[in-house]
């Protein structure tokens, strides 16, 4: 098992789920925020900008896990490091995101 492996599995899982907010948003045709945008990350890009930013983050991601090593899903270090990244980069962008579209703000029952 080669430790690259796992790192490279990792930040296929970072492209892959920061891939799924840009998608969706764009194929909604609704703005939403991108590194594009003015500011960076902060501002608004396109429904068409963030289609090609999701398509690109899918793609990256599909090559880190596919083209390198030998990703196997039953293989527990493999998942573990895929799901690492994912989760954190949801918490990140839940967090990031949040701040924009209300999602901080707790709610009271």
């Amino acid at each position: 098992m080669n430790w690259l492996w796992l790192v490279s599995y990792f930040f296929g899982g970072v492209f892959a789920a920061n891939a799924i907010p840009h998608f969706v948003a764009g194929t909604m045709g609704r703005p939403f925020q991108s590194p594009f945008a003015n500011p960076p990350g902060k501002g608004l890009s396109s429904s068409t900008v963030n289609v090609v930013w999701g398509f690109f983050n899918a793609l990256v991601g599909y090559l880190l896990l596919a083209d390198v090593g030998a990703f196997n899903p039953r293989a527990t270090s493999h998942i573990l490091a895929l799901g690492l990244g994912v989760l954190l980069i949801s918490l990140n962008s839940a967090r990031h995101f949040g701040q924009f579209h209300g999602g901080n703000t707790p709610t009271r029952t």
